[in-house]
């Protein structure tokens, strides 16, 4: 009734059974990979028509209803008495391959996620006798990550051998469709591909507590072995394009992996940590300042605003992005990765406002919309209260001056105002003009596409305008420095310092084209570094 299946458990990317696994159970969930493996292959067979993938599927299915069956792809589930309600789970997904070879959203690629992937993981907590809170969540984030690294590794060739192509429909119309995304030349397919892969590192890490918690040492170990392997293979694809060329791990990574097998995973801190170093921005360094835990909060704080802004400015449709900032809701009263449970920590050790948080993911709101205006100075008042001044105001409480949370909100309006007049020509490719309508029209700028509107003589005098109130705001912000008097607050300096300089060389610069878009030096990166240190032991206490 059915063929010798086409792969093996070693020829996986990821551990299947592997020694880690207790020698008693390991036949168990070979048993199940089997059945698994041969229904995979009857419904991405080439030769089968959507009427015979399900026949046999169908079989499959009474195979599994039988105790009595002969069939060799059910007979050991049968035999271990493992994994029959997973396995007939799992059978939907590929009655689903059988006919369905599009998807219209991440949501619906989530949901064949959920049957075709996540039961494997759910098998193996209940083989194992795990039940601890969070363990199934964590499962689950973890298939689902593993699922979509293979769809992505894997898109030339479903597409090419069984048309089926599982990146969503309105995820590939951003780089103009699918035949444009496939084509090797198209540079917009990376925006795209990091955008998914960026949904794939939160499941990640919504998945790192789960060797952490496990009683099995063993499962702990293969679920640490798994998460390695996913993120190496989360790099890869970053950094190589799967269109191009086969993208996949190597004896190496696999070596790797293993050898770190036993300290089930990095910490919460050490994700963030790691996410905030790749980061590379000089409001990272401005953090060096800060030591132990006051350092990990504010970390926690960037690495959360870093992420939303990178929902926000994702190749993703705005109803996705939308959803996924919506989630981020969520995470703030249920936190369930690695950076939403160091934010709740932060927030609970430094009573950061939950509102400051959510006016953060309001402004990214904003700027999930595919073009954005800004009506007036009312409006810009608001969008940067939303965005930077709940970031001042967080990162004054970290410090240990609560007191200055008005300095905060304040700091953070000018420090947004230098980003909106040193960024305007990268925010303009994104279709975003963010120097406030009525101000452009009172020089004569009309309302158009955003390359026209920033040719136009008047943008200069607009800019001018704005770069005046970041003046008046760096000035304000010395005083009140000079006032409160607190150590505390040295690490804002440190911020103050670097954003005067990119200021300094904007306003000298010139607003009108070209805009060369100033950097610091690396001397001053280093004087930046050498502040830090200098200033962290008294920022410490």
């Amino acid at each position: 009734m059915t063929d010798t299946p086409t792969r093996d458990s070693t020829s996986e990317n990821f551990p299947v059974a592997s020694l880690l696994m207790s020698r008693a159970l390991r036949p168990k969930v070979l048993g199940f990979y089997r059945f698994v493996r041969t229904a995979d292959d009857v419904a991405d067979s080439s030769s089968l028509t959507p009427a015979e993938k399900l026949d046999r599927l169908a079989a499959l299915e009474r195979a599994l209803d039988d105790p009595a069956t002969a069939d060799p792809a059910a007979r050991p589930i049968h035999d271990s008495g493992c994994g029959t309600e997973e396995a007939r789970a799992m059978l939907a997904a590929f009655r689903q391959d059988a006919t369905q070879r599009r998807y219209a959203d991440w949501a619906a690629l989530e949901a064949y996620c959920a049957a075709s992937a996540n039961p494997v993981g759910r098998m193996l907590l209940r083989l194992h006798g795990e039940a601890a809170p969070g363990a199934v969540e964590s499962a689950d984030a973890l298939c689902t990550a593993l699922q979509i690294l293979n769809h992505l590794q894997d898109l030339v060739p479903d597409r090419e051998a069984i048309d089926r192509i599982y990146l969503p429909e309105a995820w590939m119309a951003l780089a103009g469709g699918e035949a444009a995304f496939f084509d090797p030349a198209n540079a917009e397919r990376r925006a795209v591909l990091d955008a998914a892969l960026d949904r794939v590192e939160e499941r990640l890490d919504a998945a790192a507590a789960l060797p952490r918690l496990l009683r099995s040492a063993r499962l702990a170990m293969e679920s640490t072995v798994t998460i390695a392997l996913a993120r190496r293979l989360l790099a890869r694809l970053r950094a190589a394009d799967p269109v191009l060329g086969r993208v996949a791990l190597g004896r190496a990574d696999f070596a790797r992996a293993f050898a770190g097998a036993p300290f089930r995973g990095p910490s919460d801190a050490a994700l963030v940590r790691a996410r905030v170093a790749a980061a590379g921005s000089s409001f990272a360094r401005g953090m060096s300042a800060l030591r132990g835990d006051r350092r990990r909060a504010l970390w926690a704080v960037y690495a959360f605003c870093r992420a939303v802004d990178d929902i926000a400015d994702g190749a993703m449709p705005e109803a996705e992005k939308r959803r996924f900032l919506q989630d981020w809701r969520g995470k703030l009263a249920r936190p369930d990765c690695a950076l939403s449970r160091e934010l709740a920590r932060a927030r609970d050790r430094y009573a950061l406002p939950v509102e400051e948080c959510e006016a953060m993911i309001a402004g990214m709101e904003t700027d999930a919309a595919p073009a954005l205006r800004i009506a007036d100075g009312a409006a810009l008042d608001l969008y940067c209260r939303r965005v930077a001044g709940s970031v001042g105001a967080m990162a004054v409480r970290i410090f240990g001056a609560p007191e200055a949370a008005d300095f905060g909100l304040a700091l953070g309006r000018t420090l947004q105002l230098v980003n909106i007049l040193r960024d305007m020509d990268e925010d303009a490719a994104r279709d975003r003009v963010y120097v406030p309508r009525d101000l452009l029209a009172a020089h004569g700028v009309a309302e158009g596409p955003p390359a026209a509107m920033l040719a136009a003589p008047g943008l200069a005098a607009a800019a001018r305008v704005l770069a005046a109130q970041a003046e008046q705001g760096f000035a304000r912000a010395e005083a009140e420095l000079a006032a409160f008097d607190n150590p505390a607050l040295l690490p804002a300096r440190i911020m103050m310092w670097a954003y005067r300089r990119i200021f300094d060389r904007l306003v000298a610069r010139g607003f009108g084209p070209p805009r060369a878009r100033p950097r610091l030096t690396a001397g001053e990166k280093a004087r930046m570094a050498a502040y830090a240190l200098r200033l962290a032991p008294v920022a410490a206490r």
